[in-house]
Formats: C-alpha cells, sequence, structure tokens
C-alpha cells in the first residue's frame, strides 16, 4: 500500500464528507493505493455515523472510535498503530489541511529519502492572539530541539516513513514535539514544505491558549528525557554534588571567619547568627536530596523494559 491517511477528529461531523471525497479524488488522480484512518477522539456529535456512512460507499475508508475524549496524542498513536501504507500522512478535519499537498509530500518521502516531513504554514488565517504565541512556541522549540529548518512543529500535516511512526511512541500532549521524537530515534532526515492554509470552513478550534503553556512544560519534558532520561544521575547527581560542595564550602567559611576573630581578638558573633549559616546548610540538604533523587532514578532506569531499547539500521550476520 502507498500511503496511509490518518484523520484524528473531535466533533467534525459537518467537514467529513467533504475531506473524504477530497482525499479520494487526489487518490485516484495519483492513482495511489492507500487507506484513511479516521480516529473518532469521543466526539459528541453525529462524527461516527458520518464514518460509517462514508465506509459504506467507500472501503479504504476505516476507523476507530474512543469512548471519550483522550487528546491528539493518543489518537495519533492509535492510528500509528494501524497503518499500513509506505507513507504515512497526518493531518487535521477541519479541512484546514489541503489534501492537494499529498503528492508532493509523498515525493519528498520517496524520492528524495526524508524520513519526515512537516508543513509550515507560512502564511495563517489566525488571529494575532494565535499567530505571535505559535511564533515564539516555534522558536523556543527549534532552540530545544536543535531542528533550525522547522517553523511550524504543531503543523498536523506531516509525512512520515513508515518505520518512523512504528519506532516512535506518541503519548500526552507530545504530538507537537513528533520531529523531535523522530530525531531521538535516530530519523534525522527532517525536511519541511510550505503548504496552503485554509480559513477554517465549519464548527470552531478546539484549542485554547493553555495549549501553549502545556507545550512548553511538555518542551521541557521531553528535552530532560532525551539527555538524562536513561542516565538520571548525570543530572541530579552533579547539580546535587555541587550544591553539596558550594554548601560546605560555605560553612567552612563562616566557621573560619569566626576562628579568624577569636584569634586575633576581634569582636565575633555565633555562628548560628549568620544568615549564611543557614544558607549553606540548606545548599547542603538540598544537594543531598538531589543526589539521592539520581541515584533512585538510576535504580528505576536500571530495571526498566526499555532500558536497551535502540533503534538498529541494519545488520549483517
Amino acid at each position: 500500500m502507498d500511503i496511509s491517511v490518518i484523520v484524528p477528529l473531535y466533533n467534525e461531523a459537518e467537514s467529513l464528507p467533504e475531506l473524504a471525497a477530497w482525499i479520494e479524488r487526489v487518490m485516484k488522480s495519483n492513482n495511489y493505493s492507500y487507506e484513511i484512518w479516521f480516529v473518532n477522539d469521543g466526539s459528541t456529535d453525529g462524527s461516527w455515523q458520518v464514518i460509517e456512512s462514508l465506509r459504506e460507499k467507500n472501503p479504504c475508508i476505516k476507523g476507530v472510535k474512543f469512548r471519550r475524549n483522550y487528546g491528539k496524542s493518543p489518537a495519533l498513536y492509535v492510528g500509528f498503530e494501524r497503518a499500513e501504507g509506505d507513507v504515512v500522512i497526518t493531518m487535521d478535519a477541519d479541512l484546514q489541511d489541503s489534501p492537494d499537498e499529498i503528492p508532493e509530500l509523498y515525493r519528498m518521502i520517496t524520492v528524495e529519502g526524508y524520513d519526515l516531513v512537516s508543513g509550515w504554514k507560512k502564511k495563517r488565517y489566525d488571529p494575532l492572539s494565535k499567530t505571535i504565541p505559535t511564533k515564539l512556541f516555534n522558536a523556543t522549540a527549534r532552540k530545544v530541539s536543535g531542528i533550525k529548518n522547522l517553523h511550524d512543529f504543531n503543523c498536523g500535516l506531516k509525512a512520515y516513513k513508515r518505520e518512523v511512526v512504528k519506532s516512535i511512541e506518541v503519548y500526552g500532549d507530545m504530538h507537537r514535539y513528533i520531529p523531535y521524537l523522530a530525531k531521538n530515534a535516530g530519523y534525522d532526515k527532517i525536511g519541511e514544505k510550505v503548504v496552503h492554509h485554509q480559513a477554517r470552513k465549519y464548527g470552531k478550534t478546539k484549542f485554547g491558549l493553555d495549549r501553549f503553556v502545556n507545550g512548553y512544560l511538555d518542551l521541557i519534558t521531553l528535552w530532560f528525557f532525551s539527555r538524562f532520561g536513561v542516565k538520571p544521575m548525570h543530572f541530579f547527581g552533579l547539580l546535587g554534588s555541587l550544591m553539596f560542595v558550594l554548601g560546605f564550602i560555605a560553612v567552612i567559611f563562616v566557621g573560619a571567619n569566626k576562628l579568624y576573630c577569636l584569634y586575633n581578638g576581634l569582636p565575633y558573633r555565633l555562628v548560628t547568627d549568620s544568615p549564611y549559616f543557614y544558607l549553606a546548610l540548606t545548599a547542603m540538604v538540598l544537594g543531598t536530596q538531589l543526589f539521592l533523587a539520581g541515584f533512585l532514578g538510576e535504580l528505576v532506569s536500571r530495571n526498566s523494559s526499555e532500558r536497551n531499547n535502540y533503534q538498529i539500521e541494519k545488520e549483517l550476520q
């Protein structure tokens, strides 16, 4: 099979028939063998009934229905599990992503050899309250991830080699950082294509400004796990050791200062009267706790079933 199209959706009953017809038209005009996975993320409208009716007309249309709303990442994860196409393409169900982009995305994967191609909605039809935070978010994501050539991490229109989606785990709200997940899995040939952004035709957006706050928190989490996920002692142990040593040096300095004053007959005050003494003790206690956190993290990591899960590209025996 050439292409698997995965469409996560939540309350998009109005747009589904038009989207399905549009995808089918593009596939037939290019003679692609394909499947379309509509992943219904707990919709409360008639989305599932629409998917069932579309399936009756086109056997290439398939569907998954969640009992409740879980989010976009779980929907993509389920779609990735079921995808059988050589190239997997994801797009949103609100008709803001154009299926006409599919042939070029497919070509970039199969001919140019990209592992992943992300869409870039260079010209957007969104209010400034959305576009400005998006630019800041993407600039931060580029800096942290090291993927300098991507301008729109959160674009729903992406294309992947099949092996990429089978090698990564999308969870929580990590769908924003699939290129970063792919890079961490060893798939670093990541490209970008400017795609057409269409104004929403039906319904309303399902995302608020809180996604930017959550996005930054997820980015920090992903950065930490990519750097220290299997070696937490390198982070907590180092930080804890530095804090303990600094605190210990400060305690010695406070004590030495009092001894100097006593030896030279200078006025002095009790060590416990000095705020630096308590700051030093606090640093030593926090340093010890951080070191123990790293030690416990190492114990957890050592017993993890994923500790030796490496991405092997080729093997000769």
